[in-house]
């Protein structure tokens, strides 16, 4: 972000970003964490991992939604482009909320550092298409599998006519990368408001509630721009328990007279209006 752009919209420093991951995998592949410790022999398919991560698509993003809805805050959903195809209703309620919808690959597995130029291009291409038509409009922003690109993935996305990608952690506000005569936004996203480390350690979940209180307290005695980012997995905080908490933070946010609430995509075409 440009050191002039002083303030976030409705002349705010602090931005809070609501990520929600509604993520799948490919046909015969199976989540790599699940609520069970012991992990299978290899060679044997995790269909309990499966299931537990089909949550999301099934109930947990109608949950949150709800959440949201009942808040009036909008929130940036990573989309994985096979929920497109075995989901889309899922992906139009999502749109019809006014939410963004970001690509977040075709699945789990296919990481883009895994994949060949024109398997990754070809990738960028399927996703948009699948996405896109589910949602009913473009798709503007991405971010990979455990935020893993290739060394040429911001070029390629740029290319392809992205506005924005998050696979950066290097920075604690947004940026501008040129490539040619493309732009695109690069948005670093913070992990210290994540379910994940909650559910892989059996933390109870409103510490990330504690967590994100904490980080507003922070971002109120600082004397800079800030952005905090809130992210939760359908499959594991679209649960009663985690929503629950979930919403609190919502709820936090959208009380706060000092926060703004916005998307990814907001962000981005700040950024480039003010650089």
């Amino acid at each position: 972000m440009q050191k002039d752009t002083l303030l976030w919209p409705k002349n705010k420093k602090i931005a809070v970003v609501f990520n929600v991951c509604l993520e799948a995998w490919s046909d015969g592949k199976a989540p790599g964490i699940s609520p069970m410790g012991n992990p299978l022999p290899a060679g044997l398919l995790d269909n309990m991992a499966i299931s537990w991560a089909s949550y999301g698509p099934k109930k947990g993003i109608y949950r949150l939604l709800d959440s949201f809805a009942k808040h009036g805050a909008k929130s940036s959903m990573m989309v994985n482009g096979v929920i497109a195809e075995r989901h889309p209703e899922a992906v139009k309620a999502i749109a019809q909320g006014g939410h963004e919808i970001l690509s977040h690959s075709y699945a789990m597995d296919v990481i883009p550092v895994m994949l060949s130029e024109e398997d990754e291009k070809k990738n960028i291409e399927r996703c948009s298409k699948l996405l896109g038509e589910a949602a009913g409009f473009p798709i503007k922003g991405w971010l990979s599998p455990r935020g893993t690109p290739s060394a040429k993935s911001a070029q390629f996305l740029a290319q392809a006519g992205y506005v924005w990608h998050g696979d950066v952690f290097d920075s604690d506000l947004p940026y501008v990368q040129t490539f040619g005569d493309k732009k695109i936004v690069a948005i670093p996203l913070g992990t210290d408001v994540n379910d994940m480390p909650f559910m892989k350690f059996g933390n109870p979940p409103e510490l990330m509630l504690q967590s994100f209180l904490q980080n507003l307290d922070i971002a109120r005695e600082q004397d800079e721009v800030c952005i905090i980012d809130v992210t939760s997995h359908a499959h594991i905080f679209g649960r009663p328990r985690g929503a629950y908490f979930y919403e609190k933070i919502i709820q936090a946010a959208a009380n706060a007279t000092d926060v703004w609430i916005g998307t990814r995509l907001e962000i981005a075409q700040h950024v480039l209006a003010n650089s």
